[in-house]
């Protein structure tokens, strides 16, 4: 009995001790503030990017969709009070036209350098770079005022490209068979790649930006290139005899590349990671330039060797239209206006330019410029940043 009164005891005084403890005794709680003191903050875990993309890179919005930014005038800050205008460089007339989208009369004439061939938005798209392929200069000019800068002088400069994280231009030198890494505001040469294809001229970039793919038109040759090391790590000749391609773009899924030929009369289609063989798919004679619809859905793609646009549909991996210009023409580069409703595409061959109503395929606008317009840029355009050639926007 005297046992179980001492046990009896022991255990009530321990009861004590750790109510006290936990601060239950009183109203001050001073061991209970003690306790919340001393725990250790919660750690909170970093949340992992959906894509590891690119150093420096913007995140990508969507892993399923690359053109995620791109949707019908959602225009960024600093492009949102820009006159909305199209811009069309004439190779054998050494000018740029000026058209106003919603007359679509050409406003203004700008004198530039020697065979312009592309105007290009800027990595920050404050400025539109006119590519002077035979004058070897690039002409800035202002979309805000839409007016011409003094030109930078740059060997070569057939097309123009930039990095994700817009740490660098790439000129594509076509003729100096070189990829050529520069500054992006000063255009100051800083890595030279050369290369053993004949004709590098477009490209297009991975969804994590960590490599791109570069079509070589003269010798019927495609390369790939390790964007942070600026080096080619991969090349392959088309199994086409007398392959000349053309424009490339990345599907939204970001699986595949597809890249125009106007030989071949339409698209290789490529796993740019693998970077195997290619497989084809038929478009019209001259297939030439590729542009994604405002809902990432479909493509256009230019015939210019008969005067058409082809549908493709990325879901059905499918042709599902042809558009026919009621009066021929030589149907080359554009872009899409930003609200998704007119393909702009210069006509090569016929000193022209073409409005074509994306909804219905039908022609709204033929439209006279100088002689050889080739690769037109419509301004602004949606997106973060621009990736280069007449709008790779992201």
């Amino acid at each position: 009995m005297h046992r179980n009164l001492v046990k009896s005891a022991l255990l009530a005084g321990a009861a004590l001790t750790v109510l006290a403890a936990c601060g239950t005794g009183g109203k001050g709680g001073g061991a209970d503030r003690a306790t919340r003191a001393a725990a250790p903050a919660p750690v909170k875990k970093a949340v992992r990017p959906a894509v590891d993309g690119l150093p420096g890179m913007p995140p990508v919005l969507d892993p399923k969709d690359v053109y995620a930014a791109d949707r019908p005038n959602r225009l960024s800050p600093v492009v949102k009070d820009f006159p909305s205008r199209v811009y069309v460089p004439n190779t054998e007339s050494d000018t740029v036209s000026v058209i106003d989208p919603k007359t679509y009369k050409v406003i203004e004439t700008l004198r530039v350098g020697r065979q312009p061939q592309h105007v290009v938005p800027s990595w920050d798209m404050k400025t539109l770079w006119v590519n002077n392929n035979r004058g070897h200069t690039l002409t800035p000019i202002d979309p805000r005022t839409g007016k011409a800068g003094r030109s930078v002088e740059v060997h070569d400069p057939y097309n123009l490209y930039f990095t994700p994280n817009g740490k660098y231009a790439v000129v594509m030198a076509s003729m100096d068979r070189e990829l050529v890494f520069r500054d992006p505001h000063t255009m100051k040469r800083i890595k030279t790649e050369p290369v053993t294809c004949y004709g590098v001229n477009h490209a297009d970039f991975s969804l994590d930006g960590r490599y791109f793919i570069v079509s070589c038109e003269f010798s019927g040759e495609l390369l790939k290139v390790d964007t942070e090391k600026m080096k080619v790590v991969a090349q392959q000749k088309l199994p086409f005899k007398g392959a000349m391609p053309q424009d490339v773009k990345i599907s939204p899924d970001g699986k595949r590349f597809y890249i125009a030929d106007m030989m071949a009369d339409g698209m290789w289609i490529l796993d740019g990671d693998t970077f195997a063989k290619p497989t084809f798919l038929y478009t019209g004679k001259g297939c030439h330039g590729l542009y994604v619809s405002r809902d990432s859905r479909e493509m256009y793609v230019s015939n210019r060797g008969e005067g058409t646009v082809s549908v493709f549909d990325f879901t059905k991996n499918a042709l599902t239209k042809k558009w026919r210009l009621p009066d021929g023409g030589s149907p080359d580069m554009g872009g899409v206006s930003a609200d998704g409703k007119v393909l702009w595409l210069s006509g090569r061959y016929n000193s022209e330019v073409y409005a074509i109503d994306t909804g219905t395929g039908r022609q709204l606008a033929r439209i006279k410029v100088g002689g050889g317009p080739h690769g037109l840029a419509v301004y602004p355009q949606p997106g973060r940043y621009s990736l280069g050639h007449t709008g790779i926007f992201r």
